[in-house]
């Protein structure tokens, strides 16, 4: 865990080039982030790309070695993986995926796989295949989450909402209910709030309070401590445009503002932010913003 003066620590998905440690992890560092995110393997593909042991091992010891008592760092499902699919084909393989992904975080020392909620994929938006993409993400995962067990060192399944586009599961924040209703709220089933996700589906960050009520229903729906990331995104579009296009921070639709209200937010107390916004990978720029609008939300 990282040391107080960091409860809300600030990083990048980065990419893993020449492996977790001499690429992701010295990236990372290079650039003056306190956490990150990876892929372990083709974020469009299939494949179940195995570790290699040493580098794990590597990995995990420098993770936990780290500045201010250790970083953090999350695994990011691939993108086709879609656990409402109509087709049983993606359906068993996405199913798969999240499986070998949260094997490779207990491996590396990640404390979370981000997984996004799926759709169900139907023209008509029939409540019939909506009930059956929902028993399918029930049954597909529930026995994966009882799998992980109860140890704080297992790492958690990350629930990521969509910004509402292509007959989402779960997009709004009220759509968290029926979801982690389906997974009966299991304790190893976290949310990971993408900030232009959620305002793509309707939340009003852009105005003054909406984050802090966006963040006040999360707690609502799913108790105090199921927000364990955020992924930390302005928007180029407009509130309710269903469209995932992510901004630089204070450059989009949602404005710096409502990152300084998450800081301040009593909920992201031990939650890092992921940032995924457009250069992020090669330029600390939106890192040094978000650390000014923690510094201003946390002197207050």
């Amino acid at each position: 865990m990282t040391s107080p003066e960091i409860s809300r620590p600030i990083g990048s998905h980065v990419p893993v080039g020449k492996g977790l440690v001499a690429g992701a992890l010295t990236t990372a560092r290079e650039l003056g982030y306190e956490t990150l995110q990876v892929f372990v393997g083709n974020p469009r593909g299939w494949a179940l790309s195995a570790g290699k042991p040493a580098e794990d091992k590597e990995f995990r010891r420098q993770l936990e070695a780290g500045p201010h008592g250790g970083t953090r760092a999350f695994i990011h499902a691939p993108y086709l993986v879609n656990l409402g699919s109509p087709t049983p084909a993606t359906y068993e393989n996405s199913i798969a995926v999240v499986a070998h992904n949260l094997k490779r975080a207990a491996e590396i020392g990640a404390e979370g796989v981000v997984v996004h909620t799926g759709s169900f994929v139907d023209p008509s938006d029939s409540s019939e295949k909506y009930d059956a993409a929902m028993r399918q993400v029930r049954e597909g995962l529930l026995p994966l989450l009882d799998a992980l067990g109860d140890s704080d060192d297992a790492p958690w399944l990350l629930l990521e909402p969509t910004a509402g586009q292509g007959r989402s599961l779960c997009a709004g924040v009220e759509d968290l209910i029926p979801y982690l209703g389906a997974l009966d709220l299991h304790p190893k089933a976290g949310v990971c709030l993408d900030t232009c996700h959620v305002f793509a589906a309707g939340a009003p960050l852009d105005e003054v309070g909406g984050a802090t009520a966006t963040l006040d229903r999360i707690v609502e729906i799913g108790g105090p401590d199921r927000l364990r990331l955020i992924h930390a995104n302005d928007s180029m579009d407009v509130r309710g445009a269903f469209k995932d296009r992510h901004q630089r921070i204070g450059e989009g639709h949602i404005g710096a503002g409502a990152f300084r209200e998450l800081f301040a937010h009593p909920a992201t107390e031990g939650v890092p932010f992921i940032l995924e916004t457009p250069g992020s990978r090669e330029d600390p720029a939106d890192l040094h913003l978000l650390q000014q609008l923690r510094a201003e939300a946390l002197s207050r």
